[in-house]
């Protein structure tokens, strides 16, 4: 782990003397670890809390032609791409097919799914769009998605063995998961989680290794297996069976069609969410120091162990706004539309208290996202020290 680790309280980070509380950064123009006073960090908590209440009370009309035009554009994308199975013999009709449906599966999933099930319309009290009650084109039930992700990612967020999205239960992400050999498989297990994402997804909430270490009863497993039963059903039916053989003749390219476009929307999903959360320089933290944590420790959290993937607006939109991941961490029940707006804002506060702003083109971002994801496969003794400063922050209000 680089970064807010726990040696001594009030103090997070190194075991050095701690430093006077009388400014918000206390080591400016240094190469040490940046440190924070506790109320800088509150100060801080506050100039977000007002970012956030002020884009509540925007929100309106614009952000509901948004949404509509999205879904409007998702479904069109859809019904294109089935139609166009229809003529799956012509190789070009075929590709566009899949195009169309690849584009469809992703803004479902990504634009639409995932930020609806955030809570991110709920204020416009749509049926359609209500969190609670959404369902998406892909084999996780949504009540499995909004526990594992919505409650126990967002709320945990890197913190070691409580977030395990910190490679879903079967890669090492981090430095402090203990090696054991198994791992030297990591790249090949991150490929196939690639390429499977939508499976991965919906196996999450299952926690496999707590049920092959007899952590987990199958009392606590069967309610997750008859809910994939139900919609991971349905997907394949959909998928494989109705839509192929409505094609008629056209059944086997139908159905290698949509394998494909599912294919497509796993790779693009796995590498915008990685990206997000795995790149160089995100941190990691532990149970112990983020135990109590206040409302601007939080925040500096979500802004640590996160980091943003550069791009137009397109790619914006195609990623659900999952490019600007600092910003979603922060405000993940703001619809993520406005994400790009309020970024200036929240990359000026991170300069002006020291903070890291961890943003980058795609490539440069997946990049070391699968060096990383080499680089553990191997033991640490292998793999050198972390480069990377670190953020040290007052854990407790000094005493006067």
């Amino acid at each position: 782990m680089f970064g807010l680790s726990l040696s001594f309280l009030p103090f997070i980070g190194s075991g050095s003397k701690p430093e006077p509380a009388s400014s918000a950064l206390d080591r400016p123009g240094t190469d040490g670890p940046v440190v924070l006073s506790y109320e800088a960090v509150e100060e801080l908590g506050r100039k977000l809390d007002d970012l956030r209440a002020r884009t509540v009370a925007d929100l309106g009309q614009e952000d509901r032609d948004y949404i509509y035009k999205i879904i409007k554009a998702q479904r069109g994308f859809e019904v294109a791409g089935r139609g166009l199975m229809y003529l799956g013999f012509f190789p070009p009709a075929w590709i566009a097919a899949v195009g169309a449906l690849s584009m469809s599966k992703i803004l479902d999933n990504m634009e639409i799914g995932h930020n609806v099930m955030h809570g991110q319309y709920d204020w416009m009290r749509e049926p359609g769009l209500n969190s609670k009650k959404f369902e998406w084109d892909t084999a996780c039930p949504a009540d499995q998605w909004r526990h594992s992700h919505n409650y126990m990612h967002h709320t945990y967020t890197n913190i070691l063995d409580m977030d395990r999205d910190i490679g879903y239960g079967i890669l090492r992400m981090d430095k402090d998961q203990k090696w054991n050999p198994y791992y030297l498989g990591n790249p090949v297990y991150a490929f196939l989680l690639m390429m499977l994402f939508e499976w991965g997804v919906m196996l999450h909430d299952l926690e496999a290794e707590n049920v092959v270490q007899g952590k987990r009863k199958w009392s606590d497993v069967k309610p997750l297996v008859q809910g994939w039963w139900r919609k991971a059903g349905r997907q394949v039916l959909k998928d494989y069976i109705v839509f192929p053989a409505l094609t008629g003749p056209l059944f086997v390219p139908t159905l290698v069609g949509n394998a494909t476009a599912n294919i497509v929307r796993n790779v693009w999903a796995y590498s915008i969410i990685f990206c997000g959360h795995f790149p160089t320089g995100v941190q990691t933290f532990t149970a112990e120091e983020t135990a109590q944590e206040t409302r601007g420790q939080w925040y500096v959290r979500q802004m640590l162990g996160s980091a943003n993937i550069e791009g137009g607006p397109l790619f914006h939109i195609l990623s659900g706004n999952l490019s600007h991941q600092i910003e979603h961490h922060l405000f993940p029940d703001l619809p993520a539309h406005r994400y790009p707006q309020i970024a200036p804002e929240v990359r000026a506060l991170c300069e002006e208290y020291g903070l890291p702003y961890n943003t980058g083109g795609f490539f440069h971002q997946i990049g070391t996202v699968w060096g990383k994801i080499f680089k553990l496969a191997l033991p640490n003794r292998f793999t050198g020290p972390d480069t990377v400063t670190g953020v040290i922050i007052e854990r407790e209000k000094a005493a006067a």
